[in-house]
């Protein structure tokens, strides 16, 4: 798939060649997206960027230093490990006006500096765990810390994270010349097979794994405890990104059916309120995504409640995504609600009577049995939810989902794609697929 055209930002064209890998039967994407932006002066955009590596939990913490000409950011610094590098990187991406990024970030290996077994070993125990690959179609060879994979995967997506994987255990480079996407390697079975019940000990230790090599994460702060699948959080973390993120890794860990998060945010030296509300307004009104709109903020003794509405189920995650990275916070309500944004309808006068003079929103003129169609439509090519158990029912634009899928995941995933259709409410009723067989050991 060759994905071309414009937009305004290297965070924007990132997410549209994760979307169209995630689609099933495309084998490779050629992303020729250019970025157009207003032109912003030098002196601003280095600014902008130091700002937000500055306000972010963990990238403030880094030895970094950034120049800016002619909307190219150039990086330099040292970090302990690729999934670093590649945090920063992120950061910078959503920074608006910059339009290419030379990264010449150093990565000094640090507590991740293993031996070639130990590297091939903690890839295969990665991949083992990991919700999102089918490990028994890959093998790993690692010569001098050049990774070597082959075998087979059902999608881009899935090629593109077993690289990152194999990065984040400590590869130098990584050789996926021979690792194929296949069709067939979607196939529901081998999924089956692979969310057989696992040891909650067994499961307890791959999430702390897991944990172990995410940046954002202090996982000696934490403690993880798991019975029949249901996981626990314990323990203190710093800011409430930490937090989030050791949630998203648990529940991305085989077997996991349930995740309590029990964590709290202890922040050592707090700002004053009035301080975490001006990097709260400054960061939203900065954001690529959801800075076209106007919120509320409130912020008492480091608890913020945000206000608003957002025309996307995207915007409304994406917002409380730029919130909980400001250092300082701990804890977040989100009371943003989301309102289509209104359409001029393609009807005759005499026919719009009764929805607002002709400026109702789009979607709520659309007939339920033409928001299930395109629902079905998408999950038709998703890699994750084609063959899942899904029913959908449809009532006046809100969406309900029964049935069963395999991970939590699906679950979510089926619910953003919903979303993502125009459903205007998501009332997710999905279940995890009943496991096969007796726990086991990977």
């Amino acid at each position: 798939m060759e994905l071309t055209g414009f937009t305004d930002s290297l965070l924007s064209r990132e997410r549209a060649e994760d979307m169209a890998k995630a689609v099933r039967g495309v084998r490779g994407v050629i992303d020729e997206i250019s970025i157009r932006t207003p032109d912003v002066p030098d002196e601003v955009l280095q600014q902008r960027v130091e700002q937000a590596l500055a306000q972010d939990p963990a990238a403030g913490t880094y030895a970094l230093q950034c120049s800016a000409h002619d909307g190219e950011i150039t990086l330099d610094g040292s970090v302990q490990s690729w999934a670093e590098q590649q945090l920063v990187l992120r950061v910078v991406f959503g920074v608006p006006g910059v339009r290419r990024l030379q990264n010449r970030l150093l990565v000094q290996g640090g507590v991740l500096n293993n031996t070639d077994e130990e590297i091939t070993n903690q890839i295969r125990e990665f991949l083992a765990w990991d919700i999102r690959v089918k490990s028994t179609l890959i093998d790993i060879r690692t010569d001098h810390g050049v990774v070597h994979i082959t075998g087979t995967v059902g999608t881009a997506a899935e090629h593109a994270h077993v690289v990152a994987t194999a990065y984040v255990a400590g590869a130098a480079r990584v050789d996926a010349r021979d690792l194929f996407i296949a069709y067939w390697a979607v196939d529901k079975e081998l999924r089956r097979q692979k969310f057989a019940p696992k040891a909650d000990e067994d499961m307890a230790q791959a999430i702390r794994d897991t944990l172990r090599y995410d940046p954002r994460v202090d996982f000696l702060a934490l403690t993880v405890h798991v019975r029949d699948g249901e996981v626990t959080l314990l323990g203190a973390m710093s800011n409430l990104k930490s937090r989030h993120a050791a949630e998203q890794d648990a529940r991305n860990v085989v077997g996991v059916g349930q995740v309590h998060n029990l964590l709290q945010v202890r922040v050592q030296n707090p700002a004053p309120d009035e301080f975490t509300l001006d990097q709260v307004q400054t960061a939203l009104a900065a954001d690529l995504f959801v800075g076209r709109y106007t919120f509320v903020v409130k912020v008492n003794d480091g608890l913020v409640q945000l206000y608003g509405t957002v025309a996307t189920h995207f915007d409304l995650e994406r917002a409380a995504d730029v919130v909980t990275g400001i250092s300082g916070m701990v804890a977040l309500t989100n009371h943003v609600q989301i309102v289509p944004e209104k359409h001029e309808p393609a009807v005759a006068e005499d026919t719009a009577a009764g929805v607002g003079q002709g400026h109702a929103p789009f979607r709520s003129l659309e007939p339920d049995h033409l928001l299930q169609q395109r629902i079905r439509y998408h999950y038709a090519w998703s890699a994750l939810l084609h063959d899942q158990d899904i029913t959908i029912d449809v009532r006046k634009g809100r969406v309900t989902l029964t049935g069963t899928v395999d991970t939590l995941l699906d679950r979510k995933s089926a619910a953003v794609e919903a979303y993502n259709c125009g459903a205007q409410d998501v009332n997710n009723h999905l279940r995890l697929t009943p496991l096969l067989s007796q726990p086991q050991a990977l």
